[in-house]
This record gives structure tokens, C-alpha cells and sequence, in this order.
């Protein structure tokens, strides 16, 4: 079936600015088939695993069903397992954010009576629970159903195989009779024929056939990694694979322009693809990326759909699909033409039964990696950088130097010395000890709680007010830390200059931290250099990386146009190179920092505010 953009299966204005902030730009099949039938109020039998979708398909028609105004339950959600419907509830949320006067609350065995009874006391309209816990409510006379217009059953063959048929049958026979009623389900056996029979009425029956194939040839394997460290991981593992090409899928138009704006202030050779992107644009962007004049591609589903490559190398899901479908159309772009490709997933927090589900409704041959430490990083790049040399010598490729080789071995300098000063040279003299390096080790990536697929679920609180939070997905500041240019991934650093994992930093960069960008006040002395002005500052919490690589992702530079940066309470001087200078001022222009537009100027063109 056909996938259709959100904005024409007749959704309220609330509902779709909801859907475009979690960062979906169309409706997958089983949401494009469901949805509309669900608003024209017919029973539903839906035949989809988990993983295809299916949550958004439901909850979307159930939270414009409520009417806010009505302090009582009118949607009930019944799912087999407690991990189940916290995911419900999370995502349910959600789509509830813009909806004023929506509450809902998961109920499930576990948790405190004291917090369900106070929440549904308090006239939450949707509940999302297990049988037997809901169960426990009605017979408490703590939950009424009188005003309930809508009960969905969610993995219902699963249900059914735990036992909860008796409970399922108690509670459909308690509620009124004018509800509406959607099953959804991976198998319809008979015993959920049997329910459907009794309970619904003349139902829309809807199935949804899985198209996703794993495809043997690519390598898969994901990470549990905490969501700020996720920048950090990527390049880590760009740089330890020496990965040339690529693609690099995120869940968001935001977040595409955000990742590709810190890689390229990384160093690493970046494009980006995205819905806002005009086609003019997509088939510029495409045509260099086919050419190989950039090495990763950083795009949303909808942008990537259809793209003929071959030869990718490698691909990253830094936000988890949306269902199983489009992370087999991912996966599948690399491991094409009979080469082996490999994909990397990210997952963070409850994401990691998400993609459990997908795991089980694909098949996928997917196993749990471990992030590479600093060491391993150092160790790949010297790897690479000793088959350089190699290389060179073998081929000849290069003028000989012999005098001054011969003028310091005359002045009492080993042979060995004097290459292992040449490499640290070469390789930019870090590290301070001359072993390249980092001086001061950086701790691994944050993994999420728990240990893989068998995790406990974190308790969410009884009303989306707290247990939801939204938002566009926000990369650290220090993951920002900018590097020159390289001409390939593998030259590109990470975090050597300082500790990019801010697991205990305030996410809005307000912890001080050193970095070889932040230096004395001395700006407009450089000779060459520009001062321009930007009106943020210690007040919007702007670190100095925060400047390089906002610079450098919008205009495009090298990072080393940027020179000497002070930092003052309401505004910022920054030095860059004078013939840069105009071009800065002018991309800069309207960007927002920290939730501010810049409005940068020639600092002796405006009056600078006092500190």
C-alpha cells in the first residue's frame, strides 16, 4: 500500500504539528490505511506486527476522539506486557503535546496504586494498560467506563497466548455498548476470530504485509548509547572503520542540519538531504555525492527514498527508525552489487524495545557492539597512517630529502628520532608527549540502563506533563569541538582537546571547559583578522566551540578562520580572517543560538553592550 503525507488524512492542525515535531514526514502503510478508517468510526481489525507503525496508526484517531473538556475515560488501551505500555504511553503522549486539557496515564502491575489512583482521580482521558492491572481498577471501582468511546487491543494474539483472555472478555463486556472497538494483531487465530465475532461490529478488516527482508550481506549491529553521546560514538566509529562513504539516516529535518553541521566542524566531508531541501538542490547534492566529492551523506528517510548507490560502505541510523520497514530500506543501501556493507544503529533509553520489536517482525540478524575506546580510535588512525607511509615508499612517489636528513645525522640525531619527529609533525604534534596521543583519557560513550533487550522499563510518571518531553533533539556543545579540515574521515579528531561525553555537564554547555579555542581576550589584535560581533554570550551559555562550529557548519569554512574569541556576559567578539569576514556576517544573519537569532555585525560598526 501507498504511503500518504500526514497532512491529507484529515487531521486536526494540533494533532499535525505533533506528528511533524516527532519528526514524521508521511504516513507509513498501516497509518495511511488505518487512520481515516478509525475517524470514520468503524470497528477495525488490523493484522500488523509491532514494529510496522501500528502505535501512531491508533493513537492518532484516539486522541481526536477526546474530548478535553471531559474529565473521565474515554480511550482504553489494553497491551500484553508492562514494556509495552510504557512504549504506548510514551508515544501516545506525545501526539497529545499540542492537544490543551489531554491526560493520560499508564497502569500497569509494578507500579504504585498511590500514583494510578491519583491520576485517574485527577480525570485522565486515556489509559493504557495491562488486562489484569485494569482489571484490578474496574473491580476497585477507581476506574469508571461510562464515557469510554474507544477500546483498542494491541498485540492481541500475544494477549491471548499470556492467559488474559478471560480478563479481555470481562472488560469488553463491561464497557458501553456505543464504543468503538480495533483489534490489532501479527495472527488472527481462531480465538481471536471468536472475540471479534462477539464484541465487533461489522469491523474493517486491514492487513498489512511486511515487504522487509533482511538482507544477508550487510553486517548489522547496534548501540546502546546515552542520546548526548551519540556525535561523540559516530565518529568514533567512523574513524576506528576508517569509513569513506556513507550514509547517515536521522529521524529529523532539525536534527540533519544540526549532525551535519557538527561533523563538518569536525573535519569530516559532509552533505546534507531533507525535506525542506528543493529538488534544484537534491540533484546537485546527489550528483557530487555519486562523484564521491563528499564522504557522508546526512539525510531523513523522505529525502534518501529512491537514492541509486552502490557502493556505500557503510550505513548509520543515528535516530531509531520509525518501524521495521524503513529500517530495512536503510539497511539495504549498503551490501548492494554483491559487497558487503555494514549498518550501525543507535538506540537510547525505552528505544531499545522499539527496536526489539523490529527485530522480531523483520528478522533481523542484528547484534549488540561495544562503542571503541579513545585507544582503539588512536590505534585505527595509526594504523591507516603507517599504510600511507608505506605505501609512499613503496611507490617512490616522493622527492628525496637527503641532504637535511644527512645535515641532522651529522649534528648526532638518530635515524629513528628524526622519522618519529616527522610523524608528530605530520600528525599535528598532539598529545604533548609525542606519541600522538591524548593526554588525558576521555570515558567511553554513556550506555543506556540495563543490559540489552531483557531491560527493565523506567517507571513513567502519571501525567504527559512530565513523562513526555519534547522537543528537537539537541547535540552538546562539546560535541562541537571543531577541527581543520581533513581529507578524509580517518584524519579527523575526536576529542582529544577535551571530554566530549557531557553525561554529568549541563546540556546546555554551561560547565566550564577548556579547549585550545578558548584563549585570553585579545581580540582584534591578530594581523589579517577581522572582529566581528555577535549579540549572545555567557548569558545564552555559548561556549566557544558553540562559535567555531556554528561558523563553520553554516558558511561552509575551514575552522581555522576563526581566531581569537571573547566571550563577555551579553555578546561575543570573534576574530576571523578579514577576507572571511563578510561572508560570515552575512550567513550568520538570522541563524538561531541557543533559541537567539544572531544579528552579528562589524564590531566597529555597533555600539557593544557593557558586561
Amino acid at each position: 500500500m501507498e504511503k500518504k503525507p500526514f497532512d491529507q488524512l484529515g487531521l486536526s492542525p494540533d494533532i499535525l504539528k505533533a506528528v511533524e515535531k516527532m519528526g514524521f514526514e508521511e504516513a507509513s502503510p498501516i497509518q495511511t490505511a488505518v487512520i481515516p478508517t478509525i475517524m470514520g468510526g468503524r470497528d477495525v481489525v488490523g493484522q500488523s506486527s509491532t514494529g510496522s507503525g501500528k502505535t501512531v496508526a491508533f493513537a492518532i484517531p484516539a486522541i481526536e476522539k477526546v474530548d478535553p473538556k471531559i474529565r473521565a475515560v474515554q480511550v482504553l488501551i489494553l497491551c500484553p506486557t508492562r514494556e509495552l505500555a510504557v512504549q504506548v504511553a510514551e508515544e501516545t503522549g506525545k501526539i497529545a503535546l499540542f492537544k490543551r486539557g489531554v491526560m493520560g496515564v499508564p497502569i500497569y502491575g509494578g507500579q504504585s496504586y498511590e500514583r494510578q489512583f491519583r491520576a485517574l482521580a485527577a480525570g485522565a482521558q486515556v489509559v493504557i494498560g495491562t488486562p489484569g492491572r485494569v482489571m484490578d481498577h474496574m473491580e476497585r471501582g477507581t476506574m469508571k467506563l461510562d464515557q469510554l468511546k474507544l477500546v483498542i487491543l494491541d498485540e492481541t494474539d500475544r494477549m491471548l497466548d499470556m492467559g488474559f483472555r478471560d480478563d479481555i472478555e470481562k472488560i469488553l463486556s463491561a464497557v458501553p455498548a456505543t464504543r468503538q472497538l480495533l483489534f490489532f494483531s501479527a495472527t488472527i487465530p481462531r480465538a481471536i476470530q471468536d472475540l471479534i465475532g462477539r464484541y465487533s461490529k461489522d469491523p474493517a478488516w486491514i492487513k498489512i504485509e511486511s515487504v522487509a527482508q533482511n538482507r544477508p550481506q550487510v553486517e548489522q549491529t547496534y548501540f546502546e548509547v546515552d542520546r548526548r553521546s551519540k556525535i561523540e560514538a559516530l565518529t568514533r566509529l567512523i574513524d576506528v572503520n576508517d569509513f569513506r562513504y556513507g550514509i547517515i539516516f536521522c529521524s529529523t529535518k532539525i536534527m540533519v542540519d544540526d549532525l551535519e553541521e557538527h561533523l563538518h566542524s569536525r573535519g569530516y566531508l559532509t552533505d546534507r538531504l531533507h525535506g525542506d531541501i528543493t529538488q534544484a538542490q537534491r540533484d546537485r547534492v546527489m550528483q557530487k555525492f555519486r562523484e564521491r566529492k563528499f564522504e557522508f551523506l546526512v539525510a531523513t528517510d523522505v529525502a534518501a527514498r529512491g537514492l541509486d548507490v552502490d557502493d556505500l560502505e557503510v550505513v548509520f541510523n543515528f535516530d531509531l527508525p520509525n518501524d521495521a520497514e524503513d529500517y530495512t530500506h536503510r539497511v539495504g543501501r549498503t551490501g548492494r552489487a554483491g559487497r558487503k556493507g555494514q549498518a550501525f544503529t543507535f538506540v537510547s533509553g525505552q528505544e531499545i524495545y522499539k527496536l526489539q520489536s523490529m527485530v522480531r517482525w523483520a528478522k533481523l540478524d542484528i547484534r549488540r557492539g561495544k562503542i571503541p575506546s579513545l585507544d582503539e580510535v588512536e590505534e585505527a588512525r595509526t594504523n591507516v597512517f603507517f599504510e600511507k607511509i608505506r605505501a609512499t615508499l613503496e611507490e617512490k612517489k616522493f622527492r628525496p630529502h637527503d641532504r637535511m636528513i644527512d645535515r641532522l645525522l651529522d649534528q648526532g640525531y638518530a635515524s629513528t628520532d628524526i622519522c618519529s619527529a616527522l610523524i608528530h609533525l605530520l600528525q599535528g604534534g598532539a598529545g604533548g608527549d609525542g606519541t600522538g596521543k591524548p593526554t588525558a583519557g576521555t570515558p567511553a560513550p554513556a550506555a543506556a540502563p540495563g543490559g540489552g533487550f531483557g531491560t527493565a522499563p523506567t517507571k513513567a510518571a502519571p501525567g504527559w506533563a512530565k513523562a513526555v518531553t519534547a522537543g528537537k533533539p539537541r547535540a552538546s556543545s562539546s560535541a562541537a569541538a571543531p577541527a581543520k579540515p581533513a581529507a578524509s574521515a580517518s584524519a579527523a579528531p575526536a576529542a582529544e582537546e577535551e571530554n566530549d561525553f557531557p553525561e554529568n555537564e549541563d546540556t546546555d554547555g554551561g560547565a566550564a571547559r577548556k579547549t585550545k579555542y578558548e584563549r585570553p581576550a585579545r581580540t582584534g589584535r591578530e594581523p589579517g583578522m577581522a572582529t566581528i560581533f555577535l549579540n549572545v554570550g555567557r548569558k545564552q551559555l555559548i561556549t566557544p566551540a558553540d562559535v567555531v562550529g556554528k561558523i563553520a557548519g553554516v558558511t561552509r569554512l575551514p575552522a581555522d578562520v576563526v581566531g581569537a574569541i571573547d566571550i563577555h556576559q551579553r555578546h561575543t567578539l570573534v576574530d576571523v580572517r578579514a577576507e572571511a569576514a563578510d561572508t560570515v556576517l552575512q550567513k550568520l544573519a538570522g541563524i538561531r543560538v541557543k533559541g537567539i537569532a544572531l544579528e552579528p555585525a562589524k564590531a566597529g560598526e555597533t555600539a557593544e553592550p557593557t558586561t
